[in-house]
């Protein structure tokens, strides 16, 4: 399965997140369509459903007693941890929409780190102590755009520019505290997209404005190079089939698309009418 973040910031009732099986053709009808979700008060985020709009980020996630749940981004502020497939909050903030929320990941102890682009940090949100705890610990980094958990290493990657970071993340769950890692300094600029490779747990895929890159993590250095400029996200299924997003021309932003590219073997699917910004493959596994 695929998740899209389906932006429509002019009626915010069509601003989803929507689940989409690319093994239906057409992507137009009932069939394709898994699962939707949206913030409202009746799901628990009464308070909370003006900043959202322009969601930017998704991912599937197991949490510490082993249910899913996902972790959600919006560019108008929110972060927020659901369950899944229920769609029920467990824990969501206001980030703020001036600080422009672009990734979002669950850590293993129940917190959520949210990389924020026009704020130019990664934060450390103590969701592990309670569905509205809003307390947090920032890691500057300018042009915020990405954060992945490395299990392997016990680091969280984050991607901001042309630098691409681990961090190590210590204290305790109510109290974390952030530390330097490895850091690997990409050869272009405009970093934008950070996901692991699934069918191979030592790599990461990273998108900047004009390539796509596989970095080692054991290596901490770029081993794969990509001609492909402007994707938005970037990731793989386990059996190494491609899948991207990168603005399509009609669209109404510069950064949208209604049709999500996937590549080895090769195939789109096209949602007519939607505003896409991003495709996650709907797997829970980090790496």
């Amino acid at each position: 399965m695929v998740a899209v973040t389906d932006q429509d910031y002019d009626n915010l009732p069509a601003a989803r997140i929507r689940l989409m099986d690319p093994a239906v053709a057409d992507w137009n009808t009932a069939a394709a369509e898994k699962w939707r979700w949206s913030p409202t008060t009746a799901n628990g985020f009464s308070g909370l459903t003006s900043a959202w709009g322009l969601p930017s980020d998704v991912k599937l996630r197991l949490s510490s007693a082993g249910a899913y749940v996902a972790v959600v981004a919006d560019s108008r502020g929110l972060a927020g941890l659901i369950s899944y497939p229920a769609g029920q909050k467990l824990w969501g903030v206001n980030v703020g929409a001036v600080n422009n929320p672009h990734s979002v990941e669950l850590l293993p102890n129940g917190n959520v780190a949210v990389a924020a682009s026009t704020g130019g940090f990664v934060r450390i949100y103590t969701a592990s102590q309670g569905s509205s705890s809003t307390r947090f610990v920032t890691y500057p980094l300018p042009d915020a755009h990405g954060v992945q958990w490395d299990p392997a290493r016990q680091l969280l990657w984050v991607l901001g520019r042309n630098k691409l970071a681990g961090l190590t993340i210590g204290g305790t769950p109510a109290n974390p505290v952030i530390g330097d890692g490895p850091v690997i300094e990409l050869p272009t600029g405009g970093g934008h997209d950070l996901t692991s490779v699934l069918e191979d747990h030592d790599r990461l895929w990273v998108s900047t404005g004009s390539k796509v890159y596989q970095v080692s993590k054991s290596a901490a250095a770029v081993v794969a190079t990509f001609d492909q400029a402007g994707i938005k996200s970037i990731g793989s299924m386990p059996n190494a089939q491609q899948v991207r997003t990168s603005p399509k021309t009609g669209c109404r932003t510069t950064w949208c698309t209604d049709t999500v590219s996937f590549a080895v073997p090769a195939a789109t699917r096209t949602l007519s009418g939607a505003e896409i910004y991003k495709a996650r493959v709907w797997s829970s596994h980090y790496e």
